[in-house]
């Protein structure tokens, strides 16, 4: 069994009877979008500007993610590299809008926190949730995996 099999295998067991599967699709998005914004506001040191303007926490924590995936499967990888950069590109638009970023970060971490509780069954929705936190990157992965084995794409 691969790697990506054992984590996806771990997260579809607790994740089998959603009691909204929509809410919950859409809450793991808003967890990852809010935790990458606040990340991305956070203080950097100034040797990360002096590389690259675009390095601070939120690129780091994407980066690694993007490791994370290649090394958990290739498959999986070049699917989600679409949404990191989305994400990327989300941050960088807000951050010279006149929206307040580190506000509306704050505000769709806290509804996906939400949204990830009304989607777990009433019984053990806390701790579901905390785990749903501590596995934040598994889960759009193992939203993809869904839409891959749906469309007969191996993992």
């Amino acid at each position: 069994m691969s790697k990506s099999t054992d984590w996806l295998d771990k997260y579809e067991q607790s994740h089998s009877n959603l009691r909204y599967p929509s809410i919950y699709w859409a809450a793991v998005l808003a967890v990852v979008i809010g935790t990458v914004g606040l990340l991305w506001v956070l203080p950097i040191p100034r040797e990360f500007f002096e590389i690259s303007p675009l390095l601070n926490w939120g690129t780091a924590f994407l980066m690694v993610s993007a490791v994370y995936y290649f090394i958990i499967s290739l498959s999986l990888a070049i699917g989600m590299l679409p949404f990191l950069i989305g994400v990327a590109a989300f941050q960088m638009w807000l951050a010279e809008s006149g929206y307040a970023p580190l506000n509306l970060s704050t505000g769709l971490l806290l509804a996906g926190i939400i949204g990830l509780w009304l989607g777990h069954p009433r019984s053990g929705a806390l701790i579901n949730v905390v785990r749903d936190l501590q596995m934040m990157m598994i889960g759009p992965a193992w939203l993809l995996s869904v839409v891959y084995r749906r469309l007969g794409i191996p993992i």
